[in-house]
């Protein structure tokens, strides 16, 4: 699975290494319950970071990710990111967002407050994974609902999952193995 696997992206751009300006591992954001989702306590494992929304067609994917969760829970940390900017698919408050979430999928992993991924006022966590000064790999697009950004255990960008891969497929789980 390449890195550049996303929603209808024709010319694949060349991975190129170089040394990322700042880690993931200094930012943090909030959590719906208030509290700060702090990355550097993620060191040593991977992070899938997945921008969700509750009326999407591609919800259903918080079933998988909780299950993938469940499985890799120890080499693996899920954080899913509520957004607004898609078809506004995720309008809910915090509180609506954790219940609905908690109700029909049970997920048990990390759900930050609800922010920006693109655009102005793009939260630093998505600054960092969509700009490749910031991140050492590769400048993206967040394209919809349920992009997913894997970081290996040592905070690089390791791999972009467009929202038509499901958390359970086998590009993902070879990619968090490797």
């Amino acid at each position: 699975m390449s890195i550049f696997d996303l929603l209808s992206l024709s010319q694949v751009p060349k991975v190129t290494s170089s040394v990322p300006s700042s880690s993931i591992y200094d930012l943090s954001i909030g959590s719906l319950d208030g509290k700060t989702i702090n990355l550097s306590d993620f060191k040593g494992k991977k992070i899938l970071f997945v921008n969700v929304a509750s009326r999407c067609g591609f919800t259903k994917q918080y079933k998988g990710l909780q299950r993938l969760f469940e499985q890799e829970r120890e080499r693996l940390i899920v954080i899913g990111i509520p957004c607004n900017q898609f078809g506004r698919q995720e309008s809910g408050s915090s509180k609506a967002i954790q219940n609905f979430c908690s109700r029909n999928f049970g997920v048990s992993f990390p759900i930050s407050e609800k922010i920006k991924v693109k655009g102005t006022n793009q939260h630093p966590i998505y600054n960092w994974l969509t700009n490749k000064l910031l991140n050492g790999a590769v400048d993206s697009k967040v394209k919809w609902n349920f992009q997913k950004y894997l970081i290996n255990e040592e905070g690089a960008l390791q791999s972009i999952f467009s929202s038509k891969i499901d958390p359970l497929s086998k590009e993902i789980i070879d990619a968090i193995k490797k």
